[in-house]
C-alpha cells in the first residue's frame, strides 16, 4: 500500500508531487532544493549553505517517516556546476558515516527548479 509522507518541516511541493512516498519498507523522497520551509525563501549565494538546506529538508522528511540517514540506500545529487562537487561533498558527508554511506551519483545539469544550484533526492529502506 502506498503511503504519502508530507511534513511542514520541509518545503511544500511546488508541483503535482509529494515530499515522499512509502511503499512497504521503501521510502522514495522527492528532490529537495535549498528552500527554507519556515520562510519559503531560497537559501542562495553559497553552495555549502544550499547543500545544508537540502540535507535538512531531507532529514525532516526522513524523520516524518520514522527513518534516518542510516537507512538511506541511494542518493542522487543534481548540480549546476560540477566545480562545486568537493564543497557539496564536504557538507553531504557530515550526514553519513563512511561505512554506511549510500550508493550515489552526482549529475551536472543545465538547470534545476527555481534555478537553484543543487537538488538532492534519496531512497531509504527500513
Amino acid at each position: 500500500m502506498k503511503k504519502i509522507i508530507n511534513t511542514p518541516n520541509a518545503p511544500a511541493p511546488i508541483g503535482p508531487y509529494n515530499q515522499a512516498v512509502l511503499i512497504g519498507n521503501t521510502l522514495y523522497i522527492s528532490g529537495q532544493i535549498p528552500l527554507d520551509p519556515s520562510s519559503a525563501k531560497l537559501v542562495e549565494g553559497n553552495i555549502k549553505k544550499e547543500t545544508l538546506q537540502c540535507m535538512e529538508n531531507l532529514s525532516a522528511i526522513l524523520e516524518a517517516a520514522d527513518m534516518s540517514f542510516e537507512q538511506v540506500v541511494k542518493a542522487t545529487i543534481f548540480v549546476k556546476d560540477m566545480n562545486c562537487f568537493s564543497q557539496i561533498n564536504e557538507v553531504y558527508g557530515t550526514f553519513f558515516s563512511t561505512e554506511s554511506a549510500p550508493a550515489r551519483e552526482t549529475v551536472e545539469v543545465s538547470n534545476l527548479p527555481k534555478f537553484v544550484n543543487v537538488e538532492i533526492s534519496m531512497i531509504a529502506v527500513r
